[in-house]
This record gives C-alpha cells, sequence and structure tokens, in this order.
C-alpha cells in the first residue's frame, strides 16, 4: 500500500519518473502469475463440433496445449510430430489439446477434417484472453498442465522434440 500511496504523490506532484513507477507495479505481479505449480487460467472455446470445451472438464489428466494456426508453417509442420505423440501416449492419462488462433471458423474446421487431426481441437474464434495469459507473442507454443490444471511448463518442449516422449513418459500417474 505504501507504493501505491507513493506513486500517487509522485504523479500528482508531477515528479518525473512517476511513470516508470506504476509500470513497474503493474507488469510485475502479472509476470510472478504463470509459474511452474500454479493454477493455469480456464479457458472456454467450442471444438470442430461446436461443443464447448473448458480447462475444468479436463480435470484427472495432464494437458499438453498447442497453440496454432492454420496459416503457421512452423505450426503445420509440427502436426504429423503431434499425432505420432498421441499415437504413443494413447491409452495413457493425458490429452492432447490444441488451441487455434485462427479468426475464420470455417477454414480451420476444414483444415482439422482434411488432415485428420486428432486429440481435442479448439478454436479461439478472436478470444485471446488465454493466450494473452500466458504472454504467447509467437506460435506454435506448446504448454503442459497437471491433472488439477496446474502448470508443469507454461513454456514445453515442441513435438519434434525427442525429449517431449521422455518428459511426458516420466510424468507421475501417466
Amino acid at each position: 500500500m505504501t507504493k501505491i500511496y507513493l506513486f500517487l504523490m509522485l504523479v500528482l506532484l508531477g515528479i518525473p519518473g512517476g511513470q516508470a513507477v506504476a509500470a513497474d507495479q503493474m507488469t510485475a505481479p502479472v509476470a510472478d502469475t504463470l509459474k511452474a505449480g500454479m493454477a493455469s487460467p480456464d479457458f472456454r472455446y467450442r471444438d470442430v463440433n461446436g461443443k464447448v470445451v473448458t480447462l475444468k472438464s479436463l480435470k484427472g489428466k495432464y494437458v499438453y496445449i498447442d497453440v496454432w494456426a492454420t496459416w503457421c508453417g512452423p505450426c503445420c509442420a509440427e502436426i504429423p510430430y503431434l499425432k505420432k505423440l498421441e499415437q504413443k501416449l494413447h491409452g495413457k492419462k493425458i490429452v492432447f489439446v490444441s488451441m487455434s488462433v485462427d479468426e475464420n471458423r470455417s477454414v480451420w474446421q476444414k483444415f482439422v477434417k482434411e488432415r485428420e487431426m486428432g486429440g481435442v481441437q479448439l478454436n479461439a474464434e478472436g478470444n485471446e484472453t488465454f493466450m494473452e495469459a500466458y504472454r504467447i507473442k509467437g506460435i506454435p507454443r506448446f504448454i503442459l498442465l497437471d491433472k488439477k490444471g496446474k502448470i508443469v511448463d507454461a513454456d514445453m518442449t515442441r513435438p519434434s522434440d525427442p525429449k517431449t516422449l521422455e518428459r511426458l513418459l516420466k510424468l507421475k500417474g501417466i
């Protein structure tokens, strides 16, 4: 409370540097919110068939999230590796969620169906709340959550990385 009071006094008095204090106070707490062990922000997006899926609905399984788009070359290059990863871990307590940031839902649906993509396919439809919470500036981006929806790794390795399968197989109770 004292820092906020000091900041307000600096601003009211017009002392330079008051804005720098405000920026530090505004960004530091937000940056600290996405550490391993902390609860992940929830999401609420429709899947390829229109069904609403939330993170809470996936509790009880590990969640490997792929944030991607149909127009992203590096994202599309990961798709075959993601499919292999899903096959190798079939029957395990993990769900693969591909969260598209495509704005055109019909283009995304066609892409998913043509490529016979598995896992849970979601489309953000312009709602970037989840991506903003994770400070996602570029895609593809991979995130691993535990069975309770807590962050294991907010910047998980890609499916094409051989270490990814090793890491997933070492998860407790997978």
